[in-house]
Formats: structure tokens, sequence, C-alpha cells
């Protein structure tokens, strides 16, 4: 499949930048999956605004590949069966999370491509200490069977650190669609954005981000880049983000007013600004950013199940928790920034999706 094979409705919304929340697994005080709430989950989505849903992915919990679940494939296709059917008024991007060296990325990208996914959001955790020719190799070898949603994330979660002559081969790639940035550390995000620049690419590749700790930031700003044909200026258009699979019809209203200035090129009001401090300080509580992230799969599951989205906030991993505090730090975001959540709408059509 090839970016040109994606419907031209979808690749416009990529382009013009959309909310993709990350879409967390709905599992019962067994471990199993709840079939009836990960459907109504995407549902939520779908309903809430969001042009597409990243399925898979870390807020999917990776463990869904281990032969003891076996769910990553149920759980692709239950997801893109939902969207299918109900968001009947428009066309849902799919973007499906790859996994492993290249024979099972390439196995998982074949399973996405059948179900209908439009991109392969591609992990490279598998690939520490690896010489960036080899990686690059095994991307190009991915991208034959399905478009890619390039994928920087932070070594915190899994990640690795990738250099900047990484990402301008990787820009080369043709059929690349877009880029998530989450390594959570500006320096490393602007070699993402320089490299596609340099790489005569910021026509062609969507910038996303990922940055959990600055995503109003990164949406706000126009960033100017020289490169050997002349300035280029870009935005990161939109966000693939866990923080997004919660609180997401605020998400599409916030991105929705960050167009409408960004499409000006007005000035950056101060509420803008104070706005994204509220932000970064719910997904602290959300990630646990003070116990560097360890409780945040959890986390994301734990806002999820107080509202009934999720019937608990366990993981497959029995190590996967809560950490102490985090409980508390949750309440606190909750009754500091009640206009940040979106639990009218969703105790509003709850049953509704549930059905």
């Amino acid at each position: 499949m090839l970016i040109k094979d994606i419907p031209s409705g979808i690749r416009d919304r990529v382009t013009q930048g959309c909310v993709i929340p990350a879409h967390p697994l709905a599992l019962n005080d067994q471990r199993r999956l709840s079939e009836s709430h990960q459907r109504g989950l995407t549902r939520y989505y779908c309903d809430a605004g969001c042009g597409g849903i990243a399925v898979g992915v870390h807020s999917t919990q990776f463990e869904i590949r281990e032969p003891q679940f076996g769910l990553y494939e149920p759980v692709l296709s239950l997801a893109a069966d939902t969207m299918d059917n109900w968001a009947t008024d428009r066309a849902m991007l799919k973007v499906a999370g790859i996994c492993g060296r290249t024979e099972q990325a390439v196995a998982e990208a074949t399973i996405a491509e059948s179900l209908g996914y439009h991109a392969g959001l591609l992990s490279l955790s598998a690939w520490k200490d690896a010489a960036v020719a080899d990686i690059v190799a095994h991307c190009r070898a991915v991208a034959e069977v399905m478009p890619l949603w390039g994928f920087y994330l932070q070594p915190a979660a899994g990640g690795l650190l990738l250099p900047y002559e990484f990402w301008r081969a990787f820009a080369e790639i043709e059929n690349v669609l877009a880029i998530k940035i989450a390594p959570f550390n500006r320096y490393q995000t602007l070699d993402v954005i320089r490299a596609v620049c340099d790489a005569g690419r910021a026509d062609d590749i969507a910038l996303y981000t990922g940055n959990d700790d600055t995503i109003v930031h990164d949406l706000l700003t126009p960033y100017q880049i020289i490169t050997p044909g002349g300035p280029q200026q870009v935005r990161i258009v939109g966000g693939l983000l866990g923080h997004w699979c919660a609180w997401t019809q605020r998400a599409v209203e916030q991105l929705a007013q960050i167009h409408e200035l960004t499409g000006t090129n007005a000035d950056v009001p101060a509420n803008m600004l104070t706005l994204a401090t509220e932000v970064t300080d719910s997904n602290a509580a959300f990630f646990d950013a003070a116990n560097n992230f360890s409780g945040c799969l959890s986390g994301i599951n734990e806002v999820l199940r107080r509202r009934g989205q999720v019937p608990s906030a366990i993981c497959l991993n029995p190590k996967e928790q809560l950490s102490p505090g985090q409980a508390e730090d949750l309440d606190r975001v909750q009754a500091a920034y009640p206009h940040l959540n979106d639990d009218d709408f969703v105790a509003e059509n709850l049953d509704r999706w549930l059905a």
C-alpha cells in the first residue's frame, strides 16, 4: 500500500492536522479484554471529533503481542470495524502500532494493512545499539508493505535515541506519511524537524507531537529552519498522544482554536500559554512524571475508569500499576482544571457507546 492509495480526504486531514488518540486497552478484573468497553472507547473518539485513532501502540500495551494474550489482531480488527460502522459521517484515519525486528514488523504491517489501516506507527525499540544504516534498512522494508508514521519514542517508555542522521535518511523514504515526535526533549525534537526540512520533505511529511510535556507549546510554535535551499517555516500540525485518549473532546476543541490562531499567524495570547501549562500539569498526573512515567498506562486507565469507560485500571503486565501518590495527583488536576475535562459529554453518551 502506498500513500497515494489512502483516500484523499484522509490524506488532507493528516496534512492539515488532527487529534489522534492512542487507544488504551480495556481490561476487566480478570485481565481479559472487555469488548464492549473497548468498542465504547473507539466510539467515544469518533464522536469527540478525532481525525483518526492509533491502535496497537504503547497505550494499547505492547504485551498484546505476546502469545499468551494473542490480542494484536483481535484488538486492531475490533477498532477498525467499530470506526467503519460508527463514524458514518467521515472516514477515520487508522494508524496501527508496528513493533519488533524486521520479520515481526513486516508481519504486523501485513496484518494491519489487511484490516484497512492506513499507516504503521513504527516503534524502533527493538533496535537498541544497532547501526543507523541497519535501522533505516528495516524502515524501508516495512515501508514496502504500508505507509510509515515515524516514531521518536522517549527512552523512559522503551525508545532509543535516534540522531539527526537517522531522521535525515528516514525522511528520504518515499512512503513516509507523518512522524510522531515524542522524545520529550527539545534538542531531539529539533533534530527531526530539521532533518525533514533538509530532506526537502516538509510539504510531504506531516509533523505530529507526541511530546506530552509540551503539547500545546509544540502546536503553537512556528519552526524556522535554515536549509541549504533557503529558510523553511514548518509547524507541528497535530498530535498522536496517549494523553488525548481521555478528555478528548476538549483536545479537539483546543486544536481547532490553535489552528485558528496559527492559520492567521496571529500573536499567541497569554491565555494560550496558560492553557499549555495546565495541559502539561494534567499530563504529569496522567503519565506519572514524578516517578519517571512508571505509572503512565495505569494513570490513563484510571482516568477512564473513574468515568466508567473501562472496567478497571489494571494492565496485562501486573507490574504496571499506579504509583504511590498518583491517584491523589489525579484528584488534584481533576479539581484544578474542570475546563479541561469532558466528563459531561461522557456521562451523556456512555450508555450509548457501551450498548
